[in-house]
């Protein structure tokens, strides 16, 4: 009925990357990725996960005649750093998610 496999080994492999794939998830949500902009005069934080944590903005990027070149600056810094995030995530849950696809592709398994 289940060409190329065992059902119970083949669930029990399910099972041991679905752990795997949440401890990956918690430690992105841990981890933090910055990124500059403006030769450092904007920084953004993000989280693993795609969370905003922070922003720093050094006193000479304030330029009250050119409050636009702040704003990309921020915007800059902001992409950047979530771009970071996601290629981070995409290594640490890539792998693991695809083999979780395709191992219980169609079997329609809960959680997964």
């Amino acid at each position: 009925m289940f060409p190329g496999g065992d059902m119970s080994k083949m669930l029990e492999q399910a099972q041991q990357m679905q752990a795997q794939y949440e401890q990956a998830q918690a430690e992105l949500a841990e981890a933090e990725v910055s990124a500059d902009a403006g030769g450092g005069l904007v920084r953004a934080t993000v989280s693993g996960d795609g969370e905003l944590k922070d922003i720093t903005i050094d006193p000479k990027a304030v330029d009250p005649d050119d409050i636009e070149s702040l704003q990309d600056m921020v915007v800059a810094a902001v992409q950047a750093a979530s771009s970071d995030a996601q290629n981070l995530a995409e290594e640490k849950l890539g792998p693991v998610g695809d083999a979780l696809g395709n191992m219980t592709g169609g079997l329609g398994l809960p959680g997964m």
